[in-house]
Order: structure tokens, then sequence, then C-alpha cells
């Protein structure tokens, strides 16, 4: 498998969530065909580990993308609550694509 690599000019959006009492930004960038093809998270304080956590996760997860795995195969690998609801960004990012790649 190859990886597919971003168009140097390409449309982002940007989305902010609260995941219990931390704000999250998250940029999303995407490819000419408008599927997404990479995540930057912001965290709650510049240089946290919290913050660390969730950009290396980021990449991690743009990258898997760029290789072609679609965001919903993350779904079940992701920490949850007793609900279903994720307890980590990353898992709110992907439950926030997962309908645009048809789902898990």
């Amino acid at each position: 498998m190859t990886r597919e690599v971003l168009p140097a000019r390409r449309f982002a959006e940007n989305v902010s969530f609260f995941l219990g009492k931390i704000l999250y930004s998250v940029t999303l960038g995407f490819y000419d065909d408008g599927r997404v093809g990479e995540v930057f998270i912001g965290g709650p304080k510049t240089g946290s580990d919290a913050e660390t956590n969730a950009r290396d996760a980021a990449a991690i997860l743009s990258i898997a993308m760029q290789y072609g795995v679609p965001p919903s195969a993350f779904s079940t690998a992701v920490q949850r609550d007793s609900s279903g609801v994720p307890l980590g960004p990353i898992g709110a990012v992907v439950d926030l694509l997962a309908p645009q790649d048809g789902g898990a």
C-alpha cells in the first residue's frame, strides 16, 4: 500500500469540542475529492502531556488515513465509557469522521 500525499494547498476546516471539561481544537485537512487526510489537535495547554498525547495520536491517525485506513477502523480500538462515549480526543475525532467514511 502506498501513502497518498496531500496536495500542498488544501481545504481545511476547524472544529472544537469539549471532552469532559477540556476544550480541544481540531484542524482537518482535505484531499481535493473531499476525504479527510490529516488531523491536527490542540489541547488544553500548550506543552502539556494531554496536548502532546493528542498531537501524537492525531499524527498517527493522519498517517493511517493517508495509507487508506478509514477512521471507522479505529472506532472499536479507542477507549470508551460504559455508554460508548469516547474517553480521549482521538475517539471523539474518529466518531466525528466515521459517518463520512461509511461507518464502522
